[in-house]
């Protein structure tokens, strides 16, 4: 089994979620006591947070390459970024390191091509919606991509900063997040990407009326078969 190097901390809640389904999927491949081998470095988000807001992403990547540096370090065969608005640095990550990084938006999209989706609603941060480096990343594997409109796009961040990365989880957003699903389904979404590693603590599939792709699963899951493979 390789092991697997996690740059996690954005947020701790999110990365909990990766150490647990990695340790769970593990077990249930090849049962008995087995466990996930893997490192974990957890950054204080706080820092790379500020560095999001002010624009700083090319300080903030540094900062996460460093880190997958020290990972590859202490043993990792393959590097997961467990966040998706920190993608935006994945190139910078990657080139940092001599082992894979597993992109949490090549997983993802896999997952929706493989339900014969095609028109896709990505919830995420402000980030993730609204720039390029997600988008496109999805749309080169062929999917066309819907994101809320800009009252939904504020609504869909503000929860995940002010709530779901501080454990926070209430009835109140769920519904308003029911509410934004449900005008991207009109607008003719197939499925919805639930496209930050919090938002799994909210939304699940009963909550939705079309299939949702919660993406922390989807890259624990291919983690979890690269690392298994002969």
């Amino acid at each position: 089994m390789k092991t697997i190097g996690l740059i996690g901390g954005m947020s701790w809640e999110s990365s909990a979620e990766y150490y647990r389904l990695l340790n769970e999927l593990v077990r249930e491949r090849l049962g008995g006591l087995h466990s996930a081998r893997c490192v974990l470095h957890s950054v204080d988000f706080a820092e790379i947070e500020e560095l999001q807001s002010a624009g700083e992403w090319e300080l903030a990547g540094e900062i996460l390459a460093r880190v997958a540096k020290g990972v590859e370090a202490a043993g990792a065969d393959l590097v997961l970024i467990c966040t998706n608005t920190m993608h935006k640095v994945a190139d910078q990550v990657a080139a940092a390191v001599s082992v894979p990084l597993l992109h949490l938006g090549d997983a993802t999209a896999e997952a929706v091509r493989d339900r014969g989706i095609r028109r896709v609603a990505l919830l995420g941060t402000a980030f993730t919606m609204e720039q390029d480096f997600y988008r496109d990343r999805l749309r080169a594997h062929g999917l066309d991509v819907l994101t809320p409109d800009a009252a939904g796009r504020a609504l869909v961040h503000r929860v995940i900063y002010e709530e779901l990365c501080l454990g926070v989880v209430k009835d109140e957003s769920r519904r308003a997040y029911q509410d934004v699903i449900a005008a991207l389904v009109g607008e003719g979404a197939e499925g919805v990407i639930l496209g930050c590693t919090e938002i799994e603590l909210l939304i699940r599939q009963e909550h939705s009326p079309v299939p949702v792709f919660p993406t922390t699963r989807l890259h624990a899951e291919a983690a979890v078969a690269a690392a298994l493979e002969p």
